[in-house]
């Protein structure tokens, strides 16, 4: 195995409190709008792309008002999350240190620029993940991303982990195994490889 590409939300950290607040601010100061914004509901948005959200969440704007207000949402919840970041999941720490050291780690989430770096400021992570790519970098679908970044890096044998039915798909699509995090935000009834608990990684990685 030359590489362990991760998901981010729901299966690294959980910034949903910071992602509410952020927005809530966003539109707020920004719109007229009176629309639902819940921690349920965001749950339910993580994983899909930046466009698929404002659709979503703006389905009254034209396009070109949702690219706006979208826009400053993300922009606001990148400048929160330096100083109130997500909830990072036991272990994630020890097994970004732990398989560093012997695998390449890499990020792919559909996600707008600086999130993940952001995420791998905060929670001291810079060192251990040699390259990663967004939906707000490429453009194009989680399946589309994961290939260019296998590309740039010239990766052939390589696993994605992440918690959705999506991410379930984008590997279907890159032609990638699957490990489901049980523990996130969505559920897979189709995944074959599955872990409990992101340390159950350290096992897992001995016998690929």
């Amino acid at each position: 195995m030359d590489g362990i590409i991760f998901d981010v939300d729901g299966t690294l950290w959980d910034s949903t409190e910071t992602v509410l607040e952020s927005w809530t601010q966003a539109i707020t100061e920004n719109s007229n709008l009176d629309i639902d914004v819940s921690s349920p509901r965001l749950r339910g948005l993580f994983g899909k792309t930046m466009d698929e959200i404002y659709s979503a969440l703006f389905p009254s704007l034209p396009k070109e008002e949702q690219q706006r207000l979208g826009d400053l949402c993300f922009a606001y919840e990148n400048r929160l999350l330096e100083t109130k970041p997500g909830i990072l999941y036991e272990g994630v720490q020890e097994v970004f240190h732990t398989l560093s050291g012997k695998t390449p780690l890499f990020i792919v989430s559909n996600c707008q620029r600086g999130y993940i770096e952001i995420f791998l400021k905060v929670n001291k992570l810079e060192g251990t993940v040699k390259d990663h790519l967004c939906f707000g970098d490429t453009l194009v679908s989680k399946g589309q991303t994961i290939l260019r970044l296998m590309e740039k890096n010239g990766l052939q044998d390589v696993v994605y982990v992440g918690d959705t039915q999506g991410d379930y798909l984008a590997c279907q699509k890159a032609g990638i195994p699957f490990i489901f995090a049980e523990y996130g935000f969505g559920d897979v009834p189709e995944a074959e490889y599955r872990i409990k608990k992101l340390t159950d990684l350290l096992e897992f990685s001995k016998g690929v």
